[in-house]
């Protein structure tokens, strides 16, 4: 259970929308699906969000229990084993990087993008970079969720990139940054108290939110703009059915940044909500033309 949670399934599915997101805009566009390199993919993937996210545990500061109450005595031992199941995980995932050398699929692309995944991996949560402790953590997690993930899954499909690709997940990359923004408000009190950065104690609240309006907005008009860039409209209407929960997402944090009793839950929901039913209404899509 303790595994469970610090792993953070909701960032694992989220992983796994965004991938198979790549990989419907490969058969979008004609590409010949292949099970077997989805499925290496897909576990590379989620390898890789369970390890970032376990990472960043084991290199937690020691004054920072991970479980609640945890005796400090124990809290070496709980990062050791923590540290142990990583290497595990890592061990697992170069299994599937062979894998998919052995079938043919680690193109260049495909490998500057699976070179390029586990080193944000390691950027963001290992000294001495660290960046998850620099105010950097969310915007290098939301572009190995947004743009990382669905450009290997359209790559291992493809064996290469194509000029559609970032016109899909700049959008989904700029909402997953609204979401990880969203959630450092929470704890924004104890994050000064306790002088820890943020993307929100770096930016401070009043520049913040702006921000996060900003990204939901350009999110939905870079959609717009697409056709402009070749990419039909008729694929990408779907996305558009999360609108309410954009505009929700924005009146609730503008209400808090105006004074209006916090609705942190309701907040975080509806900003998960709108980066999840994105990725899946724009994979569906793909997948169903």
């Amino acid at each position: 259970m303790t595994l469970l949670r610090l792993s953070r399934p909701l960032h694992l599915l989220f992983a796994a929308l965004t991938y198979t997101l790549g990989a419907s805009i490969a058969d979008y566009l004609g590409v010949t699906f292949s099970a077997p390199a989805f499925a290496l993919g897909l576990g590379w993937v989620c390898l890789m969000q369970i390890s970032m996210n376990l990472l960043a545990e084991v290199f937690r500061p020691i004054n920072e229990p991970i479980l609640a109450d945890e005796p400090r005595a124990e809290r070496f031992q709980l990062r050791n084993r923590l540290l142990i199941v990583v290497i595990g995980l890592l061990a697992v995932a170069a299994g599937c990087a062979y894998l998919l050398y052995l079938a043919g699929r680690a193109s260049p692309a495909a490998l500057i993008l699976l070179t390029f995944s586990l080193l944000i991996v390691l950027a963001y949560a290992v000294p001495p970079l660290k960046l998850i402790r620099r105010g950097f953590g969310e915007l290098f997690l939301a572009v190995h969720l947004g743009y990382v993930f669905p450009s290997l899954g359209f790559a291992l499909q493809a064996g290469e990139f194509h000029r559609l690709l970032p016109i899909v997940t700049l959008p989904v990359t700029a909402l997953a940054l609204a979401y990880f923004l969203v959630l450092d408000f929470p704890a924004f009190a104890d994050d000064i108290k306790y002088e820890r950065l943020t993307l929100l104690t770096r930016l401070t609240w009043q520049r913040a939110i702006p921000l996060h309006h900003g990204l939901v907005v350009a999110a939905y008009f870079l959609l717009v703009a697409a056709p402009l860039a070749g990419l039909s409209l008729a694929a990408l209407w779907p996305a558009f059915l999360a609108l309410p929960f954009a505009v929700l997402q924005i009146l609730l944090l503008r209400n808090i940044g105006l004074g209006a009793p916090p609705l942190w839950k309701p907040l975080t929901v509806t900003a998960a909500a709108l980066f999840a039913l994105t990725a899946y209404f724009l994979a569906s899509s793909f997948f169903l033309r």
